[in-house]
């Protein structure tokens, strides 16, 4: 039954705080300047002349250039003539005219039709890129480039009999459905009155069941779907009331036997019981009585009336039980508008995913300890933002450690302290990596497997990770049976794939198939990744300036730290020139709407050209099978502030074929008309993302003014260029840049009460061993805080003790445990105690063997050391002594996984290193060679890799004066080098201490 659109009149009686999403349809230009009409004139003028004129004056002028009859063996001997000539020319001119209309043709349709991506003329990329713009500038004057491109209400809309595909479905270019639409109006129009009649006749029905009405969703024919928004919105004035409209239908059969179990799934042909104060009775139809529709509809009502709690003695809509069912239905049922996320999982409890259980346990509805939620409940960001300021400190101490061995800036990276240090804690118990890591090998794995199946990548508009660890694909249309062990979800739109499958991949050597993605918030218990690159057009988000600003901030960090992808550029304009320094070889920053334009139109350009000469339709094709290359590499441009009027219609033309180009737009606005916006969002006050016309109501992924400064506060000062000290250069850095976090006494007064060792195996002296039930956990909570003198947060600390959640008694039961162990010091002081902060500390009483080697080697270089030469021999020489192997050498497997947040795994060889470089500078100082290639090869065992220390064992060695001996080590360092060959500065001192080393290895080869 076509429904009739709500009037101004009565939209105006909605509340005005409610969100308003306009339908996707063609924009609609308020002005329209003289240039667009000269050049729809003039575009109009070319394909008259190119379309029309040609074969007319070739008709006219030249004739029929083809030989009347079938040409002889004499033929191929006459002379070639001017003749001769100009009618191969004709044919030649004939052929071209024809591709050009064809692609003329193709371009026309896609244009009037809203397929989204033309099909591609074989053989005719220059015609048809001329014959798009020609078009494109023609229609320009109607409609706006973004109108021919779809639209995200076909998300998720299958194909059945002869509609069309899900991408055009509903699109309208103004005047071409103006007839079905007349006829559309004139029968809601007489519907509406037979239904008022009906409604004022039935007095006994209406005694019989109360105010109680019901609608039916309308299937799409030529329009869009229903969603359970519009349909409060139309009938009870305010679209918030669709969770009525969901808990009086919950879970009760409908007529092609499935249940509603998610209010935003929703199907043709299913009876909605509405409130009592539901109004407009052309779409409302009471039970029995129902005008106008067969008998076999009113027996469905009227079976359907009988389902309600109301005919079962309930007690309301909340009352009705049961779980939810599959999603079934008839075989002619269709997906409705807002279906835009996957059926739920079967068990009523699914088991929580590694980065959202921290949300779903009971200890996350415990105090959040101050700690930033919105880090908190982001755990692919977090993870991002983690993996990435760890890499960034590993760089720092690597860089560092290319300076002097004394003096520079120290292979400690600054404590952060305030809005800083709640940021990276939070970072720590939110992150998810084991998340990133499955979605990440699950989409590779994927595009591997298509490729192995000659099979192109499907345009995939968003993914939604589930609570249980499931990942869901939604396709822009139908692309087949999904290869194993990918699976078809709740319809030919979705694929999906188990937590336990993704987690059989292993790493794929291909491209990263979807880059796009970035979370944008959460529903129920499953968190939206939209693609941006795949958007037809420009996404717009409407809000206050801060709310808009937290969301695109979320947006930019997560596209530029996120495992899922390899290159990409991500340009902000309008915000964000602080977010540089979280990926500075990603994000750039433009001061405004004209260095964009003329930046994106060049890369349009650019981009078109690339995909014409490879052959591709759209940049997917690019990233499969032998063609992968880094030209398509999405860009994904977040413009911040609403552009002008104009500026906004020359975006929308450029948009208009971004999502085939692999170039994404999102665009922020006061308003909800912004031209050639394809899906619209809004973020409220609230934190809600909200699309209602796309059933998407989403907890909002944010990252605020004040957590996006902490995160770039991390970032900088782990940059050894801007940090603290770095602006000094290698050597500039000097005093507390090098002091390490915690000092210990190496006196003999300064003997420990509980000694730990982790360099090696790990063994506890001075503390009885605990319960073998609980020891494990015990000794992993003292060894995280061993490595973290500064404090460890207790949200930290449980968040790495038991990555998939806990509850609020079990951790504060191990608190108390590991109180208890420790026990106190002599003067009665606990040796585990809590700061100001609220953090876990350890006694000074309380120290490791690394505690002890960061000590013995900062008072060798930099304290009593510096102005004694026996006393800088003996510290050092006892510091190399600790070191027994690497960091925590037999630590079970499965636990310790926190120590891949850590950067200890880069501070301890670098550190050990140090050690045996001072040493042996120590003893060459007095010519012992021997004792320096003792020192070295001790310290090699623990960083094999640091080339600094083949170069003083090369020296070393060639003090000794023993040339044969030196050629071993080079033809072993040789050795080692592999395949990747000798580093060019060892290749440079080998050529100065051993000239002939060449020869010696060619000889070997």
């Amino acid at each position: 039954m076509p429904r009739r659109r709500t009037s101004s009149s009565a939209s105006s009686t909605a509340p005005s705080a409610a969100p308003r999403n306009r339908t996707p349809q063609p924009v609609r230009v308020r002005r329209r300047s003289f240039g667009d009409f000269v050049k729809a004139f003039l575009a109009f003028v070319v394909l008259l002349v190119l379309v029309v004129g040609v074969p007319l004056a070739l008709a006219t002028q030249i004739g029929w250039p083809l030989p009347d009859g079938a040409p002889g063996l004499d033929w191929l001997q006459r002379e070639i003539t001017v003749k001769t000539f100009l009618n191969i020319l004709t044919v030649v001119v004939w052929f071209a005219w024809a591709q050009f209309t064809a692609c003329v043709l193709v371009e026309v349709k896609a244009a009037l039709s809203g397929v989204g991506v033309p099909g591609r003329v074989p053989g005719s990329g220059p015609s048809q890129l001329l014959a798009r713009q020609l078009v494109a500038a023609l229609l320009l004057v109607g409609a706006t480039a973004a109108s021919l491109t779809p639209g995200l209400s076909q998300l998720g809309q299958s194909m059945e009999g002869n509609q069309k595909p899900s991408v055009a479905a509903a699109q309208q270019t103004p005047g071409i459905f103006a007839q079905q639409q007349e006829q559309a109006a004139g029968t809601a129009s007489a519907l509406a009155e037979q239904a008022g009649q009906a409604a004022a006749r039935a007095d006994g029905g209406s005694a019989a069941h109360g105010d109680t009405k019901y609608y039916r969703i309308q299937p799409p024919e030529g329009r869009h779907h229903d969603s359970l928004w519009e349909i409060a919105d139309r009938h009870l004035g305010d679209g918030r009331r669709y969770k009525e409209i969901f808990e009086l239908n919950k879970d009760r059969v409908q007529p092609d036997g499935s249940k509603l179990s998610e209010a935003s799934l929703i199907r043709p042909g299913w009876i909605m019981e509405m409130p009592g104060d539901a109004r407009g009775g052309e779409l409302v139809e009471m039970p029995d009585e129902a005008p106008n529709v067969s008998e076999q509809v009113r027996q469905q009502i009227s079976d359907y009336a009988r389902t309600g709690d109301h005919a079962q003695g309930g007690g309301g809509p909340g009352a009705q039980g049961g779980g939810s069912g599959a999603h079934g239905g008839g075989d002619n049922a269709q997906v409705s508008l807002p279906e835009q996320r996957p059926a739920p999982a079967t068990p009523a409890t699914p088991a929580p995913s590694a980065g959202q259980e921290h949300a779903a346990t009971p200890a996350a509805a415990d105090h959040s300890f101050g700690l930033p939620e919105a880090l908190l409940t982001a755990p692919l960001l977090a993870a991002g933002l983690l993996g990435a300021l760890g890499r960034r400190r590993r760089q720092a101490l690597w860089q560092s450690a290319l300076g002097s061995v004394g003096g520079r800036r120290g292979m400690e990276p600054p404590t952060p302290t305030g809005d800083a240090q709640d940021v990276q804690d939070a970072l720590l118990v939110g992150a998810d990596p084991e998340g990133v890591r499955l979605l990440d090998r699950a989409l590779r794995g994927l595009a591997a497997a298509l490729t192995a199946e000659s099979r192109p990548l499907p345009v995939v508009y968003a993914a939604w990770m589930g609570g249980n660890g499931d990942l869901h694909l939604q396709l822009a249309q139908p692309a087949g049976k999904p290869p194993a062990p990918w699976q078809l979800g709740q319809d030919q739109t979705f694929w999906m794939l188990a937590r336990a499958d993704a987690e059989r991949y292993e790493d794929a050597d291909t491209a990263a198939p979807y880059p796009g993605l970035v979370s944008l918030g959460t529903m129920d218990d499953s968190r939206l990744l939209l693609n941006l690159e795949s958007v037809p057009g420009i996404v717009s988000l409407g809000g206050t300036e801060a709310d808009r600003t937290a969301v695109f901030a979320s947006v930019a960090a997560e596209l530029a730290t996120n495992g899922w992808s390899d290159r990409m550029t991500i340009t902000l304009v309008g915000f964000g020139e602080d977010l540089t320094p979280l990926a500075p070889n990603r994000i750039r920053h433009l001061d405004g709407f004209e260095d964009l334009f003329e930046t994106m139109s060049a890369e349009t350009r650019q981009r078109r050209g690339a995909l014409g000469a490879a052959g591709h339709d759209s940049v997917l094709t690019g990233r499969t099978g032998p063609a992968q290359h880094t030209r398509w590499a999405p860009h994904l441009v977040l413009l911040a502030t609403q552009p002008s009027d104009e500026d906004a219609l020359r975006l929308a033309e450029l948009a208009a074929d971004a999502g085939r180009l692999g170039i994404g737009y999102l665009v922020g606005t006061e308003g909800t008309d912004l031209p050639g916006a394809a899906w619209e969002m809004r973020i409220t006050g609230e934190g809600k993302l909200l699309a209602p016309l796309l059933g998407l109501e989403l907890e909002a992924q944010t990252l605020p003014a004040a957590q996006r400064r902490a995160v770039v506060e991390l970032f900088t000062d782990a940059d050894p260029e801007h940090g603290p000290g770095g602006s000094d250069g290698p050597g500039g850095a000097s005093g507390t840049a090098n002091t390490p976090p915690f000092l210990v006494d190496i006196s003999e007064q300064g003997r420990p009460a509980v000694y730990a060792r982790l360099v090696g195996s790990y063994e506890i002296i001075g503390l009885d061993a605990p319960d073998d039930d609980r020891s494990a956990l015990l000794h992993e909570a003292l060894a995280l805080l061993l490595l973290h003198r500064e404090g460890v947060h207790p949200r930290v600390l449980s968040s790495a003790l038991w990555p998939r959640g806990v509850t609020a008694d079990v951790r504060d039961a191990l608190l108390e445990r590991l109180r208890a162990w420790l026990g106190t010091d002599p003067d009665g002081t606990p040796r585990l105690a809590t700061d100001a902060t609220g953090r876990l500390t350890l006694a000074k009483s309380v120290v490791s063997d690394l505690d002890v080697l960061r000590s013995l080697y900062y008072e060798a270089t930099q304290g009593r050391g510096v102005g004694s030469r026996q006393v800088r021999g003996r510290l050092l020489t006892d510091a190399l002594v600790l070191v027994r192997g690497p960091l925590l050498a037999d630590r079970p497997e499965g636990r310790y996984r926190w120590l891949t947040h850590e950067i200890i795994d880069a501070q301890l060889p670098l550190l050990v290193a140090d050690t045996g470089l001072a040493l042996s500078e120590f003893h060459l100082e007095k010519d012992r060679a021997e004792k320096a290639i003792e020192a070295l090869n001790a310290a090699l065992r623990t960083a094999p890799a640091d080339e600094r220390l083949w170069h003083e064992l090369l020296r070393a060695t060639h003090a000794t004066g023993d040339p044969d001996r030196l050629r071993a080590l080079a033809a072993d360092l040789v050795g080692r080098s592999g395949a990747r060959g000798v580093p060019p500065r060892t290749e440079a001192l080998l050529d100065e201490l051993l000239p002939t080393w060449r020869d010696g290895v060619a000889a070997a080869g």
